[in-house]
């Protein structure tokens, strides 16, 4: 019996819970807040992240990180992006040697503008071959619901993502290899911004041409920069890119989308953060992004414009104004 790990009780670290444990898996489901973990153990629900939804007999839920990573052939962490590299310090002693880490989330870390992969394989001097990632769109919601979804899961070592794939891989849940650990985490984490920047257009009204243009150019600034970053120009044609992307864009379910809106309808930033329950990435992960792209010499006319809303109070129709009065170039620059 494969056992695995979900360091993260948020509505994805228990939907990814849930699929591993209907593929076959025992699982531990790692949370911080004892009474959280005892409901989950003695409803088998997550009341305050998936309500409704009633999980597996073979999830369990502990406080205790080595009783979570004891014996876990996967240890999947689905903690918020910036907070990452705190907590798996804390994490690393107890982790079984030549367990696959696994990134469910989606970011890139503020200050050194690493993805999620390095930030991991930095922190627990763990080799490339053994850090994977898994992205995709992938609503959380629709997922607990075993609704029909597909995904990417990325390794440099093939058989690794190989190996992942076959402990994730359910009649609703359908996930791909892929070797392209670079282009499916910036795909994972750009599509968030352009989610914000959709988000912010259908809180200001705007109709479904410009939210087109906005996630076709969004889908183009992810390219770029992933291709000088060493990504293949595929991957955002697929699940990881294109897919996430369209899914983010387009979805109520999408903490993005909804926080962008919010921003559009005239709320500030604290008002937007006020309201919302659970970590949109995008809105500490634009200024990382963007900090990205400047440090590869690419431009990414939307992520400065999503920076310049959320981070530095540019009201939106101003910032539309001067991304609409960009100059003119070539569809393909």
């Amino acid at each position: 019996m494969t056992r695995a790990a979900v360091f993260g009780t948020g509505s994805w670290g228990t939907a990814f819970a849930m699929i591993l444990a209907d593929a076959g898996c025992d699982v531990m489901l790692w949370g911080r807040r004892p009474e959280l973990a005892r409901t989950i153990n003695a409803t088998r629900s997550n009341p305050d992240y998936l309500p409704g939804v009633v999980l597996p007999d073979r999830v369990r839920a502990t406080t205790d990180p080595a009783e979570a990573a004891r014996g876990a052939e996967f240890t999947a962490f689905a903690v918020p992006s910036q907070t990452l590299r705190g907590n798996l310090s804390d994490w690393v002693p107890v982790l079984d040697r030549g367990t696959v880490l696994v990134s469910l989330m989606k970011g890139v870390e503020l200050g050194s503008t690493k993805r999620m992969s390095e930030v991991i394989a930095e922190v627990a001097d763990a080799p490339a071959e053994r850090v994977a990632v898994l992205s995709g769109p992938n609503l959380a919601r629709e997922i607990a619901d075993r609704q029909p979804a597909a995904s990417v899961v990325a390794c440099r070592d093939e058989s690794v993502a190989k190996r992942l794939q076959a402990a994730c891989h359910t009649a609703y849940f359908r996930p791909y290899t892929n070797t392209d650990v670079i282009g499916c985490e910036l795909g994972g984490a750009v599509k968030n911004v352009i989610g914000l920047a959709v988000g912010i257009a259908d809180g200001m009204g705007l109709g479904d041409n410009a939210k087109a243009s906005l996630i076709t150019r969004g889908l183009a600034e992810t390219a770029r920069l992933g291709m000088v970053m060493g990504a293949d120009a595929g991957t955002f044609a697929g699940l990881a890119g294109l897919g996430d992307l369209v899914a983010t864009c387009s979805s109520p379910l999408s903490r993005n989308h909804t926080f962008g809106t919010n921003l559009g309808r005239g709320m500030t930033l604290q008002e937007t953060i006020a309201v919302t329950s659970q970590t949109a990435e995008g809105v500490k992960s634009c200024r990382s992004v963007l900090d990205l792209a400047r440090g590869n010499g690419i431009e990414m006319p939307i992520t400065e414009t999503v920076v310049s809303i959320v981070h530095e109070g540019t009201p939106p129709l101003v910032a539309l104004k001067e991304l609409m009065a960009r100059s003119a170039k070539a569809e393909g620059s």
